[in-house]
């Protein structure tokens, strides 16, 4: 071991711009694929984070987490697959540049050359979506590649920041070219192979954004409302009493529906009923998803008001007469159904309407006709929104594309249990989110959005000769036409003239749910049919972490598209990260407003002291934050200039005659590295489990007792005249930090890189792990605690005494059993030097260990 080069004053400012451009300029996480093997290579399926807006202290946590593991395995010896990927197609990425530029796309505008946009910065917010200006797709994609390249070029900066040891070489888009012929390329095979398919169906959609939502995007929110209790009128003459919250839908009403167990309705079955307002026949049928005790026991079935409606007009092969538009607005098609001369005039007024007006019409008609009986009875509840949406969604019907989930596929659908049954879930008990996600699956997964920035579905339709679209017969690319853009490019066989001409074609314009090209995370980042050597080394990865509120779409959809493409696992483990809550244990969200924004807490704490928060927290487990009183933060950070200090002051030590562990010969120097041992096998079994909260915290542990007690207690040999004695100690102090600096490296990987430059060649985080068989073996752990204990006995007596460290003690007993006494003996010396001790007596009559007899000296004079 080399005498080190120690800095004046060690610091932690400064550190991460430091060593950041030394680990770009060295490679020093590149992986390295010649002669690599796949037993020899790590591969992780980093999360790709959506580029719009700005990174919070949630990703710090989660990426955090991910990166231990990642350093950790290229210590033991692992080539590491650590690639970074940015999300950048979606809706979420259209709604940042609509607020950023002021703008919203039209389609039908031509393009504009060197547009420049109206408003440009900030978040937008205060630009009403009336005021945004209208502007051709082609123009609204370019600015949203313009930003999200800003966005992905500052989010870059964060991560160097942090000290993500990621391959930066690695980074992938999920909207540039490579990324979207594999999308692409999995969907026509998806097409070929019966798994994706179009219908024309009732579909969830949101009225603001104008798209379909699939089942995965959707979220409950109590909402005010109120029942109407109105009356059908019985073919028996009788009236039928429901209680509705939508009157609106009078007109798109299909049947009456109770359960058949319902005595109450049992004589109804079979026979018919005419609806208020607008006298439309109706049958009264039987169905068991009717809830007995919800309302009056019987219900409306409306084309369509909520996803039960959907449900029974399938399974009870009812008519369509769905009544609301894309828009959200009564449509001005009546229903053929509707032919008295009062309902056609109640529908009239109605058309063009949001439901909230239409709602008015009926419930102001009911009224006055007497069909609505007594006043709306208010309620709250559970109304479906798009999880990004401010506004209830409607069911429309319209044509979709649909790709199978194992919702209407029983074997496909056990087949995606047993692969959850395979897969590592960790923490364990995350496992049933996705198994009851798997269970609960109602409908295929809907897959088309009407949106503009993303991924489009690659196929074109043909035109008849008398100018009508087929759109079961799509026309597909090639493979090596891929990718496309069916709105601007032509099918194979036809020229860009026969676009939406007799004979001719039209192109798709809808665009894949952002999530279909998420899932191929794996496949976009291991080459998969672009760079087979390299698919081949990493798939299937070894580990997929991410949040637990995406395993219903993001973990689920990747392991589903890798079953319907390779019919296996895409990794072998998956890691879930817990929440971050605020103070009040509430999750912090954009929605609720109270997320915060990491920059500022690395450049007030610096890295090392924000990683070490966030890998005090065990998988799966929620941590709260208050960005007003960072402890844990605050903590780390003095873990860091610790580990620079007490470094410093080991390895100022002259190491003349230190430089191999055969010079560790005392029994005090043997016991703190046979305690280490036991440290490197707790935390080498830890992260191996993927508990970095575990290791840290062994490791931690055993450092604050190595700088509070071990070096105190040996620093006075090492300064000594006896050769031996100096040399074991500085040789174990330096040994100490040499394994110390690896086992914190993962966590702390600016502080240790910096000490292990002081005295070491080449990078800490290149270095090998540490292992139990580095350490000498014949020391006694036990000496150590009962030596820190002892210490801890005499500074007491001191303290209590009220007076200062540096008094010596004349003559001091301690006392404790035989076997103990036996132990300490090896120590005596060093206790004596630290607690200035002039004689110091050991007795073995104690039944546990005391201090006692105690002759103050003097105190030093200031």
């Amino acid at each position: 071991m080399s005498n080190a080069n120690l800095p004046d004053k060690p610091a932690l400012e400064g550190l991460e711009e430091k060593w950041g451009n030394v680990w770009e300029t060295d490679g020093t996480y590149r992986f390295d694929r010649e002669g690599a093997t796949r037993d020899t290579v790590y591969s992780v399926d980093t999360p790709p984070p959506t580029a719009s807006g700005s990174l919070h202290i949630g990703h710090v946590f989660s990426y955090t987490h991910t990166d231990v593991v990642a350093r950790y395995q290229r210590m033991t010896g692992k080539r590491v697959f650590y690639p970074m990927g940015w999300d950048d197609n979606g809706l979420p990425t259209e709604r940042r540049v609509q607020n950023y530029y002021g703008v919203r796309c039209d389609p039908s505008l031509p393009y504009v050359e060197n547009f420049v946009p109206p408003h440009e910065g900030g978040d937008g917010k205060s630009i009403k979506a009336a005021d945004q200006q209208p502007i051709s797709r082609r123009n609204f994609i370019e600015l949203c590649e313009k930003l999200t390249i800003e966005d992905e070029r500052a989010f870059e900066d964060l991560w160097r920041k942090l000290g993500l040891s990621v391959d930066w070489t690695q980074t992938y888009r999920t909207i540039e070219d490579s990324s979207r012929r594999a999308s692409q390329l999995a969907f026509i095979r998806n097409i070929e192979r019966g798994e994706a398919y179009q219908d024309m169906a009732p579909t969830l959609w949101d009225v603001t954004f104008r798209t379909a939502v699939a089942q995965a995007e959707l979220e409950d929110r109590e909402q005010p409302g109120a029942y109407h209790r109105l009356a059908f009128h019985g073919a028996d003459g009788n009236d039928i009493f429901i209680e509705t919250t939508r009157p609106e839908l009078l007109p798109a009403c299909v049947a009456l529906v109770a359960h058949p167990d319902d005595e109450r309705y049992q004589p109804l079955f079979g026979t018919t009923a005419r609806t208020p307002l607008f006298d439309v026949e109706v049958p009264v049928l039987a169905h068991p998803l009717a809830q007995q005790d919800k309302g009056s026991g019987i219900a409306m079935i409306c084309t369509f008001g909520d996803v039960t409606d959907v449900v029974w007009w399938r399974e009870l092969k009812l008519p369509n007469r769905s009544i609301l538009g894309e828009d959200g607005r009564i449509m001005d098609a009546m229903p053929e159904a509707i032919t008295s001369e009062t309902g056609r005039a109640v529908y009239a007024e109605m058309v063009g309407k949001t439901v909230f007006s239409a709602k008015k019409i009926v419930v102001e008609a009911l009224q006055e006709s007497g069909e609505m009986i007594g006043e709306p009875r208010k309620i709250t509840h559970p109304v479906k929104f798009f999880e990004k949406g401010d506004r209830p969604l409607e069911i429309v019907s319209t044509r979709q594309w649909y790709v199978a989930n194992g919702a209407n596929d029983e074997q496909l659908r056990a087949r995606l249990l047993e692969h959850g049954r395979n897969l590592d879930f960790v923490p364990e008990f995350m496992r049933v989110r996705y198994e009851n996600w798997v269970e609960g699956l109602s409908g295929d997964w809907l897959i088309s959005r009407q949106r503009f920035f993303g991924v489009p579905i690659p196929v074109w339709y043909p035109i008849d000769a008398d100018g009508v679209v087929n759109y079961d017969s799509p026309l597909l690319p090639s493979e090596a036409q891929l990718p496309v853009d069916p709105s601007t490019d032509a099918p194979e066989g036809y020229t860009e003239s026969q676009r939406g001409e007799p004979d001719g074609f039209v192109g798709e314009l809808d665009v894949m749910d952002t999530w279909m090209t998420s899932s191929l995370t794996p496949q976009l980042a291991g080459g998969w049919e672009r760079d087979p050597e390299l698919w081949q080394l990493v798939s299937p990865f070894d580990v997929r972490p991410q949040g637990q509120d995406i395993i219903r779409t993001w973990l689920f959809s990747t392991l589903l598209r890798s079953e319907l493409e390779q019919g296996q696992l895409p990794w072998r483990h998956a890691t879930i990260s817990g929440f971050i809550v605020d103070p009040d244990r509430k999750k912090m969200s954009k929605s609720k407003g109270n997320v915060v924004t990491p920059a500022a807490l690395l450049d007030t704490h610096g890295s090392d002291a924000v990683r070490y928060w966030a890998a005090s927290s065990r998988l799966g487990t929620d941590a709260a934050f208050d960005p007003q009183r960072p402890t844990q933060i605050k903590i780390g950070r003095r873990l860091a200039i610790k580990v620079l200090n007490a470094a410093k002051l080991a390895l100022g030590f002259d190491a003349t005659g230190a430089d191999s562990i055969a010079a560790i010969t005392n029994p005090l120097d043997l016991a703190m590295l046979a305690e280490l041992r036991g440290v490197i096998a707790s935390a080498t079994r830890a992260l191996g489990e993927f508990n970095h909260a575990r290791a840290l915290e062994v490791t931690e542990t055993f450092f604050w007792t190595f700088c509070d007690d071990y070096l105190e207690l040996v620093k006075e040999r090492a300064y000594g005249d006896d050769a031996p004695a100096r040399q074991s100690a500085v040789a174990a102090m330096r040994t100490a930090i040499h394994v110390l600096l690896r086992l914190f490296a993962p966590v702390l990987p600016f502080a240790t890189e910096e000490v292990w430059s002081w005295w070491q060649e080449g990078s800490v985080h290149r270095a090998a792990w540490p292992t139990v068989d580095e350490l000498p073996t014949q020391g006694r752990a036990e000496l150590l605690a009962l030596t820190s204990q002892t210490l801890t006995s005499i500074r007491g007596t001191k303290t209590d005494a009220k007076v200062s460290q540096k008094t010596p003690l004349l003559s001091v007993t301690i006392a404790a059993p035989a076997a103990e006494i036996e132990l300490l003996e090896g120590a005596a010396g060093d206790l004596a030097a630290v607690g200035r001790i002039q004689e110091l007596n050991l007795a073995t009559d104690a039944d546990e260990l005391t201090v006692r007899d105690a002759v103050l000296g003097e105190a030093p004079q200031k």
